[in-house]
Formats: structure tokens, C-alpha cells, sequence
């Protein structure tokens, strides 16, 4: 296609995702500037179609973050209107039986005392609101495509996608030309495997002195459940069932209990498991199933459902979180406190710090591209590292010795040790070559979904309200188009038809033989297929802005 001309916009700041990190950082610089007579202007973009449409998490909020960010959230209205009233703990034996965990074996910091569930997406609405209130640049369904570098090699802004391409690559009557948004300063909080991070990681070597990243996988729904089985602000996480049958297939489960009568449910799946024939989507249908579960959804309905990959590999996999011009925060970098189960106020901080650094910069007259040192340097001084530094060896310790044993270390460690053991784990193995051969691996049964509490990933998808233009080039992209008929079903029976939670990837038959077929519309952007593709041959990059999930209140 021929070279497209952009309009360029100028600013001191870009921010890349409006997720709790990135709208965190832009609150942040715009509080200060205005508290200190600054003008410092701020543009952040979003992919989806609003401020909060891709957000997805569990999620109980630990207030700590936004305590500090804004001590007056309560006064201005924030969504945090349903505290922990109960936190439980079980064990799942099998499909019937569970053992509650007595809460003095269940580490303190687990605990949910003073914590919140609540929906993510709309907290992150709210947090947009008081960006607005800032006068920040607020750019929702302008997805980032491309960065954009300077002649000495620095970070010089993004460049967002164009509009209106046809899938065969040529300019449809409705194109539009993305735009290139220059700053001084690019702070990128994209997320779990976020397409703009993940190369610059690449670019720029920033994983070089870091341990492996490990993922997981997080598939959750909302149910509306009769009145009189809802505990407002009753927690309940699991392990165990239905993962501890599955060599390798680590993870586990949570409820929920949120406001106006309804259930956030969901089960995470550690990406390093081993079985080909494993289905994350399809344990998740089983997992309602379990009476501690069935008991609260027996009767209700089904509103809402998304999947999103998690980024959990701990504080020895943090990448280096500078390049000249740019910043790389929250999921974007993997600050998820695996211990707590909660990644939110600790992306949340990381955001708060890199903004930091970058208005101590503007403010001295900064006119951009070299490396904010200040950023890690704060993030080591900060009750950020100390959190993940304490619980740096649980994710590793659950995938070296298993759901028992390593919890049991992890009671260990952190009520004997406080976390300070002289020893770092770390799992070196990728996720993605962890997979055994498809004819050495035993086949799963998965029931068919009765309709009731288990269903098929179709009708799931609809209620995710995903929609992509449908003519416009594949965001995911096959380095090989031929990989996953002659490498990836002979080896593996082409593991992306079960870890894709949306049927994205399937085989057709075309006159006898056997086609690999890529429904790319049904795409929730989770990014599993980018991390657990055997052959790192899946390159999942951003569609035209708007497009995907319009999630309500994930």
C-alpha cells in the first residue's frame, strides 16, 4: 500500500491504554502541574470504544493506591460502594467435595480486610471522569498501531491506526488516516501483552536481565442470582478442582458476591500447563458445575462474559522499565502481586511513580528522549518493590511443586520467613514450550453444556458484545500461514482451537482437505494466542480503534 500521510499532534505527554496504570499516570502529572501553576498537556489513547469497554478483572480492589492518588474518592463518588464482608478460602478435592482453608493457613497478605469487589471498568470510568475534570486529552477508540521514533533512536510518540482498509490492503471510500501523536514523553500501559510494549521489549533487549514472564489465562462472568442467595461483599477464592487433574495446569477460581444482586465469577489457568487437549474455556463451563458455585448460580442468568490474559511472572521476570522517551508500566511491565491475587493497585502506583518522574522532568525543562532512571529508582524505594519483592518466590514455588506443596510453602515463606528467604526461584521455561505432543498427552471429555450453567463459547462471545469491522486486515497475524496445519496439528492437535476462549482459531474442510481458518471478529483481545502458540507464530497486533469487547462492567 502506498505511503499514508498522518496529521501530527504535539504534546509534553502520550499515554498508551486508559486502564487503572495509564489513567493513574495521567491524573497524576495533571494533579501536579496544576497544584504548582504547570502547563503540561496530556493525551492518553484507548483502543476500545470507551474508557473501561476492555477492561476485564476479578476484581477486589486494595485501596492503597487510590487512597493516595485521590484521598477524597468517597466525597467524589468513586464505585467502590461494596467492602469485603467475607473472604473464604476452599480447597476443591473433586467435582463435589471442598475443604475450607482455615484463614490462619492462609497468608496474611491473601486476606481481603479493608478491600473492595468491585467492577474494574467502571472504577476506570470513573477515574476518566476526574482525567476529564484535569483537562487531560481523553482519545477512546483510537487504537496505537506503531511507535513512532526519533532520528538519535528515542521514543518520539505512536502513531494510531488507519481506518477504513479493506482486508486485501487497500483504501476502502471511508479511509482515514491514523494520526502520529509526538510527546516528550510516552508512558505505555497497554496491559498484559501489550502489542507497542512487547516490541519494545524486543527492540531495545529489556528482558535481558530479567527471569522468564509467565501468564495466565482469566475467564470470568457476571450473573445476576436470586436475592436471596446474595451476600454483598462475600469473597470466595479456590484452588484445586478442576485443575489437579491436568499435569502442569496450575491456577484457580473466585466469586464475587457484587452490588444489585448479581456474581463475578471466574477461573484463571496458568499458561505453562503441559496438555494440548486442555481447554481453559471449557474447565471454566465444568468449574459451575461444583455446588460451592452452582448453589448461588442454580436459577440465575448469565449477563456477561470476557477472557484476558494475566501477567504473573513476579518481580524477577520485570523487564527494564525505560527506554529513551518512554516508560513502561502496570501489566504493560507485570507488577501482579500473585500472592495477593490482585494486580490493580500495584499497576495503579506504577503509574503514579513513572508520572513522577516524568513531571519532576518537564518541570526541570526536559525537553525529552532520554532514559528516566528516576522511574525504577522510585518503583525500588517504593512500597511497591517491597509487596512484590516479598512475594516474589509464591508464583514460581505453585509452579515448581505443585498446588499443595507450594502452597504450603507459601504459608511457610510468608508467615516463618516474612518472604525474605536468601533465594530468588525462577522458572525458565517459557509457556509456550511447555506443551507435550498431542499422541503422548491424555484426551479430555468435556461435556456439552446443558444451557443452564455451562455454555458454548459462541453464545459466550455474544454476551462479551465483541464486534470488529469485518473488512479490514487480520490482527492476527501468522508469521507461517502453513505452521498450524503441517507443525502444530501433528504435534500438538493445534492447541489455539481450545485456548482461545472466543473460537477464534478452527479447521474447515474445503473440498475434502483441511484449511486453517481465523474468525478474527470473535477476538475478546485476551492475547493467549500471542502467548501460548507453540511456535510463537501468532502476532497479535491492534485492529482498527473500537474494535472488540464492549464489556459493561467487567
Amino acid at each position: 500500500m502506498e505511503q499514508v500521510e498522518r496529521e501530527s499532534m504535539e504534546f509534553d505527554v502520550v499515554i498508551v491504554g486508559g486502564g487503572p496504570s495509564g489513567l493513574s499516570a495521567a491524573i497524576r502529572i495533571a494533579q501536579r502541574a496544576k497544584q504548582d501553576g504547570e502547563e503540561i498537556s496530556i493525551c492518553l489513547v484507548e483502543k476500545g470504544s470507551e474508557i473501561g469497554a476492555h477492561i476485564l478483572s476479578g476484581a477486589v480492589l486494595e485501596p492503597t493506591a487510590l487512597n493516595e492518588l485521590i484521598p477524597d474518592w468517597k466525597e467524589r463518588g468513586a464505585p467502590l460502594n461494596n467492602p469485603v464482608t467475607a473472604d473464604e478460602v476452599y480447597y476443591l478435592v473433586n467435582d463435589t467435595n471442598r475443604i475450607k482453608v482455615p484463614p490462619m493457613m492462609v497468608p496474611s497478605a491473601t486476606h481481603n480486610d479493608g478491600n473492595y469487589a468491585l467492577s474494574l471498568g467502571n472504577l476506570c470510568r470513573w477515574l476518566g471522569e476526574q482525567a476529564e475534570k484535569l483537562e487531560i486529552n481523553l482519545f477512546p477508540g483510537f487504537a496505537a498501531s506503531e511507535v513512532l521514533y526519533a532520528e538519535d533512536g528515542s521514543v518520539r510518540g505512536i502513531a494510531t491506526t488507519d481506518m477504513g482498509i479493506s482486508e486485501s490492503g487497500e483504501k476502502k471510500p471511508v479511509f482515514e488516516a491514523g494520526y502520529e501523536l509526538l510527546a516528550k514523553y510516552t508512558i505505555f500501559a497497554e496491559g498484559c501483552r501489550g502489542h507497542l510494549g512487547k516490541s519494545l521489549i524486543k527492540k531495545f533487549n529489556l528482558d535481558d536481565e530479567s527471569g522468564t514472564q509467565h501468564y495466565g489465562i482469566g475467564i470470568k462472568e457476571i450473573w445476576d442470582i436470586d436475592p436471596d442467595k446474595h451476600h454483598p461483599g462475600k469473597v470466595i477464592h479456590t484452588v484445586g478442582w478442576p485443575l489437579t487433574h491436568l499435569p502442569g495446569a496450575g491456577g484457580g477460581s473466585f466469586m464475587y458476591h457484587m452490588e444489585n444482586n448479581q456474581v463475578a465469577l471466574g477461573l484463571i489457568v496458568d499458561l505453562s500447563y503441559s496438555n494440548p487437549h486442555l481447554s481453559p474455556f471449557d474447565e471454566f463451563q465444568k468449574l459451575k458445575h461444583h455446588p460451592i458455585y452452582a448453589q448461588f448460580l442454580e436459577g440465575g442468568t448469565r449477563v456477561a462474559y470476557g477472557a484476558r490474559a494475566i501477567i504473573k511472572g513476579g518481580l524477577q521476570a520485570l523487564p527494564k522499565t525505560i527506554v529513551p522517551g518512554g516508560l513502561l508500566v502496570g501489566d504493560d511491565a507485570g507488577f501482579l502481586n500473585v500472592l495477593k491475587i490482585k494486580g490493580n493497585h500495584t499497576a495503579m502506583k506504577s503509574g503514579m511513580l513513572a508520572a513522577d518522574s516524568v513531571y519532576e522532568a518537564l518541570k526541570a525543562g526536559s525537553e525529552g528522549g532520554e532514559e528516566l532512571t528516576s522511574y525504577p529508582d522510585k518503583v525500588k524505594k517504593s512500597w511497591l518493590y517491597e509487596e512484590l519483592h516479598r512475594s516474589r518466590n509464591i508464583g514460581p514455588a505453585l509452579h515448581k511443586f505443585g498446588i499443595l506443596l507450594g502452597s504450603s510453602f507459601a504459608v511457610m515463606d510468608q508467615a516463618v520467613f516474612k518472604g525474605k528467604l536468601p533465594f530468588t526461584f525462577n522458572d525458565p521455561k517459557p509457556d509456550h514450550a511447555t506443551l507435550k505432543l498431542a499422541s503422548k498427552s491424555k484426551k479430555i471429555d468435556y461435556p456439552k453444556p446443558d444451557g443452564a450453567l455451562s455454555f458454548d463459547k459462541l453464545s459466550s462471545v455474544f454476551l462479551s458484545s465483541t464486534n470488529h469491522e469485518e473488512d479490514q486486515p487480520c490482527h492476527l497475524q501468522l508469521s507461517d500461514p502453513t505452521i498450524p496445519l503441517t507443525k502444530n496439528l501433528p504435534d500438538f492437535d493445534e492447541p489455539a482451537q481450545r485456548y482461545c476462549p472466543a473460537g477464534v482459531y478452527e479447521f474447515v474442510e474445503d473440498d475434502g482437505e483441511k484449511r486453517f481458518q481465523i474468525n478474527s471478529q470473535n477476538c475478546v483481545h485476551c492475547k493467549t494466542c500471542d502467548i501460548k502458540d507453540p511456535a510463537q507464530n501468532i502476532n497479535w497486533v491492534v485492529p482498527e480503534g473500537a474494535g472488540g469487547p464492549n464489556y459493561p462492567n467487567m
